[in-house]
């Protein structure tokens, strides 16, 4: 009777101890790829920017369900200045693109996001950076000798490149809306992004104006307003919650 007491207990133990240990664990997938668009803004050497556009694919290793390492290739149409009404007469088309390698960091790999509704419901919030090299592709370009230098032999038209590769650096903010398959794994994501694009060089709007007659020190960027959907697929992965 003893002895069959100690097995209830013991096997009451045993299973009381299994059932905790996983509800620290989940199942994920490794992979996951992306497509997302939506409008870009400007903010360049020109005096006002403008809308243009972006589209992005995506490939991200899951390092955790939360922590993500990956490669994004982006490309679009971004544009700014006015012939008319910028001071200097100038406005520019650029049909850019570019790739750029990422780490996305999440609220859920930080907080116990099961402990409230919204904890769990915002756990896809996040923050990313990125390294990368964009192409530049000016397609249309204003380069008339500005009307205040129209007596200055020494200036003329505006200089700069055509085509042209620059260093870039995108910032990232955004969160996942998460959707289970049938077998309660989370394998579908919409995406809302806001993503600032700094481009280190002279190319993303053609003018490489010397600062000894005009204000260039700052980088060129870009805004990028997104909406996508991102596919979670590869081999299942178990993911220990630590807190």
């Amino acid at each position: 009777m003893k002895n069959n007491r100690l097995k209830i207990i013991s096997l009451t133990i045993i299973l009381l101890m299994l059932a905790k240990f996983s509800d620290g664990q989940s199942n994920y997938f490794k992979w996951s790829i992306g497509l997302n668009g939506g409008p870009n803004f400007s903010r360049t050497d020109v005096y006002k920017g403008d809308w243009g556009h972006t589209i992005a694919g995506s490939i991200d290793y899951n390092l955790t369900p939360f922590v993500t390492a990956g490669l994004e290739a982006q490309y679009g149409l971004v544009q700014g200045g006015d012939i008319v009404t910028d001071p200097h007469n100038r406005q520019f088309v650029n049909k850019y693109s570019g790739v750029n390698f990422n780490m996305k960091f999440m609220l859920g790999e930080f907080v116990d996001y099961n402990k409230t509704d919204f904890l769990h419901k915002i756990r896809g919030l996040y923050l990313g950076a990125g390294v990368g090299a964009i192409k530049n592709n000016i397609t249309d370009i204003v380069r008339y000798k500005p009307l205040w230098a129209a007596y200055d032999r020494g200036y003329g038209p505006f200089p700069g490149e055509d085509k042209s590769t620059n260093f870039w650096v995108p910032l990232n903010l955004g969160i996942n809306f998460y959707l289970n398959d049938g077998w309660g794994y989370m394998r579908y994501v919409i995406n809302v992004n806001a993503q600032s694009n700094f481009t280190f060089g002279e190319g993303l709007d053609g003018y490489n104006d010397p600062e000894t007659m005009f204000k260039n020190r700052d980088p060129d960027t870009y805004n990028v307003y997104s909406i996508g959907f991102k596919y979670y697929f590869g081999n299942v992965k178990i993911y220990k919650k630590t807190l």
